[in-house]
């Protein structure tokens, strides 16, 4: 690991292998989005499309 000033802001350099690691370990620490079912999903496309059209 190396360390860069420039312009007063501070860069760390790592090893590809190293980003790679901490992108798969950072990866498995965020929760999924939510997703809807069939069923969910066009009742709501429904519910968007009723909102828009009466905006009109």
């Amino acid at each position: 690991m190396t360390e860069i000033i420039i312009d007063k802001k501070k860069y760390v350099l790592i090893p590809d292998r190293e980003y790679k690691s901490l992108q798969k370990k950072a990866a498995l620490k965020t929760k999924p989005e939510k997703v809807l079912s069939i069923e969910d999903a066009r009742a709501y496309s429904k519910k968007l499309i009723r909102r828009w059209a009466s905006e009109k």
